[in-house]
């Protein structure tokens, strides 16, 4: 493996393991003020049950997203360098905004809602519970107008072949941006569905089975409690399905438009169609550029609608994409030794079909499954019921993963669909043309293969450490239920809420 390789895989492990923080960190913050919300309404003791239980799992689950986040920013300087410097004056302006705004504010109202119960007012600790869940939807939407700009860069002018920021606001206007945000949040909402659903089952099924064993009634509070978690998490896994195909679509036309080889990648699509079939399956090597050993299985009409919202519309292939990018960005690579092996060589515009055509298809169908079984607990657990067979527990507990494995999916997808670009070129004007990034020419080259294979090692051993520790915090902590959480009941008139140490840990 030569340099580039070994700094993708670096930077694919690392960011891969913490975006499995962040979106239960983002779905599970809001719910949990939500859930707090309904306590100060009602004062019914079951919500301020399910804030402290979610809420202490969202607790361990930030912290380790933060623990993980701070790699990202070492890489940079150490793998990418030169990518460091193309897109510095652009990163510099959201990145800071995302640390001295949105970070700042959710971390500090973070520390006040763990240490305020019973030393702020409820009003003002549920003031709390918003200002930080509400930053932490800040904070993803300025790291996704950075990324976004790598996806379509606008606001910027070249100055001596670099680009240089001159609106701060198109670049947090971006079409790109304004799509991928609710897509993203819906996701996280997805996220934080399945997790509220697969937890929830499996204390129900357990608090019924110590009741078999030992002969005492099952606390109904709790049970209630149990229950209404599952629901709001098969509702929130639903109505996030539906939002991530509605700003999926919009997301879909966007890169049409702006990024064609990345759709046509989607689709292993490898000849121009008119009217295009959407592919559901393929058996055969999609990587085959004349797909002759491919068989799919094909909705008629559907990919020209996902394009440009017809029936006819004719969709670009692969093939005929190619001379397109090679009379725009050029053939060969330059001559240049700081690209190592690539200087001088062909370029290879073609994403790796395999990963962009099934990570599309893994990101649809784990969402799908996700939403599937929202609405079966929604049906399932109407008007209290709950279903008794074995295999329900463990089905809702795998069923924790589904959602995950669909936000990574769609992200790998994402990601590796623009290359051989690390910063995409705009064939469309809404864009800055001529602004674009090789992937090759962003790695350090101050750097050894050794030395990069070392930090790989190195990240990756300490990262299964720490993912270790996070599933046996959020095992022994799920495990403990709601008497983890809450303190011991106090006399009538004494504040129920509990002290700060009982509920930090």
């Amino acid at each position: 493996m030569d340099l580039l390789d070994i700094a993708r895989w670096q930077f694919g492990i690392t960011t891969v393991y913490h975006f499995l923080m962040v979106p239960l960190t983002i779905g599970l913050a809001i719910l949990v003020a939500g859930m707090q919300t309904a306590w100060y309404r009602t004062g019914n003791r079951r919500y301020l049950k399910m804030t402290k239980f979610w809420g202490k799992l969202m607790l361990i689950n930030f912290a380790m997203g933060v623990v993980t986040g701070i790699v990202q920013e070492f890489q940079f300087g150490m793998a990418w360098s030169a990518y460091s410097r193309f897109v510095g004056d652009v990163f510099g302006a959201p990145l800071a905004m995302e640390g001295l705004l949105a970070f700042f504010v959710e971390s500090t109202f973070l520390g006040l809602w763990i240490f305020g119960w019973d030393r702020l007012s409820q009003g003002v600790h549920l003031a709390c519970a918003w200002a930080f869940s509400l930053a932490t939807v800040l904070s993803a939407y300025f790291i996704l107008a950075a990324n976004s700009w790598m996806q379509h860069p606008v606001g910027i002018r070249m100055v001596e072949g670099k680009p240089e920021l001159i609106s701060i606001w198109a670049v947090l206007t971006n079409s790109t941006v304004l799509a991928a945000f609710p897509h993203t949040i819906f996701g996280c909402f997805a996220v934080a569905g399945g997790f509220l659903i697969g937890i929830a089952a499996w204390q129900i099924v357990r608090q019924r089975k110590q009741a078999d064993k030992t002969g005492e009634p099952v606390d109904e509070e709790d049970r209630r409690a149990w229950h209404g978690s599952m629901r709001l998490g098969a509702w929130v896994a639903v109505a996030a399905f539906a939002g991530l195909a509605i700003s999926g679509d919009v997301q879909g036309k966007l890169m049409f438009d702006q990024q064609p080889m990345k759709m046509a990648s989607a689709e292993a699509l490898c000849h121009s169609e008119a009217p295009a079939s959407f592919s559901v399956f393929a058996v055969g090597d999609v990587r085959n550029p004349n797909c002759e050993d491919v068989k799919s299985l094909t909705v008629p009409y559907i990919l020209s609608y996902l394009a440009e919202g017809d029936l006819t519309s004719e969709v670009d292939g692969v093939n005929e994409l190619i001379p397109r990018y090679q009379e725009a960005y050029g053939t060969h690579y330059p001559d240049d030794p700081r690209l190592g092996q690539f200087a001088g060589q062909p370029i290879d515009y073609q994403p790796l079909l395999p990963v962009t055509y099934w990570g599309f298809r893994f990101m649809i169908g784990f969402g799908g499954l996700a939403a599937l079984g929202g609405v079966a607990v929604l049906w399932l657990t109407r008007k209290q019921r709950f279903p008794r067979g074995k295999l329900w527990a463990p089905l809702a507990v795998l069923g924790i993963g589904a959602p995950f494995a669909g936000n990574l999916a769609g992200w790998v997808f994402t990601e590796m669909g623009r290359q051989p670009f690390v910063v995409a070129p705009n064939p469309n004007p809404s864009g800055v043309d001529g602004v674009y990034m090789f992937t090759a020419s962003a790695v350090s080259s101050g750097v050894t293969p050794g030395e990069m294979l070392t930090s790989v090692i190195s990240l990756t051993a300490l990262y299964g450490v720490l993912l270790v520790v996070e599933v046996f915090l959020m095992v022994r902590f799920s495990r403990g239920g709601f008497a983890a959480v809450m303190p011991p009941e106090k006399p009538a008139g004494e504040s129920e809420s509990g002290d700060a140490l009982s509920f930090a840990y």
